[in-house]
């Protein structure tokens, strides 16, 4: 081959894989941003139906256990079927949910549209995953997911803020039929947008199939990290508020500080991933949770407005693990067998994030405030062996350990 077909070949090679990561980032920020508008919706419905905290809870526990539920199912179909078709028939299902609980006004209505908008949201990230590793091979899926975990965050900041606008001028349900109108029209346009890239990823995992060496042992390492890491900011974020109250701050000031750590968080997602395929996973990894105790530590006897200078910083380090994490799966998975890794990984974060606020907030009712946020920030620290012990995997194949 000429070295200009060559060229030809790698142009196209690259503008394929940009256009899967920009179509899957899309994806990304709608399912995140279908998740969050729910923050959203539940004041709303404890004032129309006049419901309790603990109803308010379970309305969230429908949404979040069908999720989590339905994210291995999901890796399972997409391996047997289209992942593209399941990801766009999951998409179309939030709008249907959300189209139910829109159009039937009622609790009921409401609870059985949660379910299947869980049920739908749970397509996305397995699926999405696996098509940007399978873009991008080799250490350059570290950035990519990376960038891909990133473009949640946008979604998470724009669909509530739309939703909101819809919910104060027009009422509830119709904010949910144009909630679920989005979400059938990103179903079509995820539909058309990657049915070629799956196309092309499958010819290539044809040819590379068996690609790598399985270590089971280093996934499940890798998946234990995860877990921990999903537990300890869930549990600072449970506690934030209640710290950020104690220092005196009033609602606003609250909701001021949870946009600064959101925003480092974002940060932190795009920054780490980017960082984590240059200076290595066991690196980049003990960095940030050794930075994540000491901020967590060093946030408890400061004053308000120092706090609050350091949130973002401590968002960055709290989020940033995660695009490392989740970039590294490829490496210890065969190309055959990633969508299912992907959907464990990520139903183990789900159930992680949905018990450990549970947990260390039985902590805190027994010890107190700060001394469970400290527990918070010790718990960090316990993925550093962890993630030591990672090491052989990272020499069996040469990567760097830096």
């Amino acid at each position: 081959m000429s070295s200009d077909s060559q060229s030809n070949v790698a142009a196209n090679a690259g503008s394929s894989s940009r256009r899967t990561l920009t179509a899957c980032g899309a994806a990304h920020a709608l399912h995140d941003g279908f998740t969050d508008l729910l923050n959203v919706l539940y004041p709303l419905l404890q004032a129309q139906f006049g419901l309790s905290y603990a109803a308010i809870g379970a309305l969230k526990a429908v949404y979040s256990g069908a999720m989590a539920s339905g994210q291995i199912p999901s890796g399972w179909l997409a391996g047997k079927l289209s992942g593209v078709s399941v990801l766009a028939v999951g998409t179309a299902l939030v709008g249907a949910g959300y189209g139910l609980a829109g159009l039937t006004g009622s609790l009921y209505g409401v609870i059985a549209g949660l379910l299947l908008a869980g049920l739908g949201g749970s397509t996305q990230h397995p699926i999405a995953s696996t098509l940007v590793a399978g873009a991008y091979p080799g250490l350059r899926s570290r950035t990519a997911l990376g960038t891909y975990n990133f473009t949640g965050d946008v979604g998470k900041v724009a669909l509530p803020a739309v939703f909101a606008l819809v919910a104060a001028s027009l009422g509830w349900r119709q904010a949910l039929l144009v909630s679920a109108a989005i979400a059938i029209v990103g179903a079509g346009a995820i539909l058309l947008s990657l049915q070629s890239a799956e196309m092309g990823a499958r010819a290539a995992k044809s040819g590379r199939t068996g690609e790598g060496e399985d270590r089971p042992w280093a996934f499940w390492l890798l998946f234990c990290i995860h877990v921990a890491d999903s537990a300890v900011r869930s549990g600072f974020l449970i506690f934030l508020p209640f710290l950020l109250q104690a220092k005196g701050a009033d609602l606003p000031t609250i909701g001021l500080a949870l946009s600064l750590l959101f925003a480092g968080g974002a940060a932190g997602k795009l920054v780490m991933g980017w960082l984590g395929a240059r200076l290595g996973v066991v690196s980049s990894v003990i960095s940030t949770e050794l930075a994540t105790t000491t901020l967590i530590l060093v946030l408890l006897p400061l004053p308000l407005t120092l706090t609050l200078a350091l949130l973002p910083l401590v968002g960055l380090m709290l989020n940033g693990t995660s695009s490392v994490l989740y970039g590294t799966i490829p490496e210890f998975v065969k190309v055959e067998k990633r969508t299912h890794a992907f959907a464990v990984f990520y139903t183990g974060g789900s159930i992680a994030g949905a018990g450990s606020p549970f947990l260390f907030g039985l902590l805190g009712d027994l010890i107190g405030l700060v001394p469970a946020m400290m527990g918070v920030g010790i718990l960090a620290l316990l993925t550093v062996p962890l993630v030591w012990a990672l090491r052989p995997a990272f020499r069996a194949e040469g990567a760097s350990l830096r």
